[in-house]
C-alpha cells in the first residue's frame, strides 16, 4: 500500500498552479482535475453529468466565453492547447471536487482528492494568516497616525511656549519709558 500511494502523489506546487480565482472563489477546471485524476476530461464530464444533483452551483458552474478568454490570457499555453476546447470548462469550487470523490470511484481519484482538499485547506488558512497581518497593520497605522497627531500637537505647544519665552525676553529688553525715579538710574 505505500508503494502505491507514493506513486499517487502530486506535488502542493503542482495543485496549487491549478487552482484559479474566478468569480471571486478559488476554483480548479475540470481538464485539470482530469488531468490529476489520469481521466480524460469527457470521462470526468460525464460522471458529473450522471450525478448533477450532487453539483449545484456553489459546487461548479461552466466557465462563460468571457470569463474563458480571461483564463486564457493568464495562462501560458499554445495555441493548439488554447484551441483544442470546444466548450468552456466547468469549474469546481472546494466542494465540488469534494464531492468529485464520490462520482470518481478509482483510487487515483480518491487520494489525489485528499491532497487537493488539503491544499485548498492550506490555502485557506494562509489566507486567514494573511488577512490577520493585514489587520493588525491597518490598526498599527492607526495607532501610528493618532501618535502623529499627538507628536505635531507637542510640537505646536513647544512653538507656542517658544513664542510666549521669546516675548517675554523681548519685553525683558525693550527700553524702558516714561517716568524715572531718582533711585533708578
Amino acid at each position: 500500500m505505500p508503494e502505491s500511494k507514493e506513486k499517487i502523489m502530486v506535488p502542493e506546487e503542482v495543485i496549487m498552479s491549478k487552482i484559479y480565482f474566478i468569480r471571486g472563489q478559488k476554483v480548479m477546471l475540470d481538464r485539470d482535475l482530469a488531468e490529476l485524476y489520469d481521466v480524460e476530461t469527457r470521462v470526468l464530464n460525464q460522471a458529473v453529468k450522471r450525478n448533477e444533483k450532487r453539483f449545484p452551483e456553489d459546487f461548479m458552474f461552466q466557465l462563460t466565453p468571457k470569463e474563458l478568454e480571461n483564463w486564457k490570457s493568464q495562462i501560458v499555453t499554445s495555441n493548439r492547447e488554447k484551441m483544442g476546447l470546444r466548450k468552456p470548462p466547468l469549474a469546481f469550487t472546494e466542494q465540488g471536487v469534494a464531492m468529485l470523490s464520490s462520482v470518481l470511484n478509482s483510487d487515483r481519484a480518491i487520494m489525489v482528492n485528499i491532497q487537493v482538499i488539503r491544499v485548498f485547506t492550506k490555502m485557506r488558512k494562509l489566507l486567514q494568516k494573511h488577512e490577520e497581518i493585514l489587520q493588525k497593520l491597518e490598526q498599527l497605522q492607526k495607532k501610528d497616525i493618532e501618535q502623529d497627531q499627538k507628536i505635531l500637537l507637542i510640537f505646536e505647544y513647544l512653538k507656542q511656549f517658544e513664542e510666549t519665552k521669546q516675548q517675554q525676553i523681548e519685553q525683558a529688553n525693550r527700553k524702558r519709558i516714561g517716568f524715572k525715579k531718582s533711585d533708578e538710574e
